[in-house]
This record gives C-alpha cells, sequence and structure tokens, in this order.
C-alpha cells in the first residue's frame, strides 16, 4: 500500500451574503479546476465596509488535496 501525498494552496472568497457562503463558493470553484480536495481551514477571516454596512465578508483558506498516483 502506498503512502498519500497531498498538497495544500491557498485560496481566498467572498460574498455579500455570508461568511459560509464565502467558504462555499470558495470551495466550489478550486473543485472545477482541482480534483481529489480533502479539506479546507480558514486561516483569515475578514470583511468590506460600505456606506457603515457589511458589504462583502471575506475569506482565506488552506485547501489541501491529494495528488493522483501515476504507477
Amino acid at each position: 500500500m502506498s503512502e498519500h501525498v497531498y498538497k495544500v494552496i491557498e485560496i481566498a472568497g467572498s460574498s455579500t451574503q455570508s461568511i459560509d457562503d464565502a467558504i462555499r463558493g470558495a470551495v466550489e470553484r478550486a473543485s472545477q479546476t482541482l480534483h481529489n480536495l480533502n479539506w479546507f481551514e480558514v486561516v483569515e477571516t475578514r470583511g468590506h465596509i460600505q456606506d457603515g454596512k457589511v458589504a462583502h465578508f471575506q475569506v482565506v483558506l488552506k485547501i489541501g488535496f491529494r495528488l493522483e498516483d501515476h504507477s
């Protein structure tokens, strides 16, 4: 049995609705071009304020995915 190797990347997502929506949108977008996504970790949370109100929720995620075996 071979050991798995993982790569970790960092991406940012945003949403006008919620932090949850920003996370889900970022993961869904990453899954369109990356395969074998296994986990994510929120490493930063912030937002954009406009006219005294929250305009955007922003999250930075680390996403881990398993590299494919080519044997």
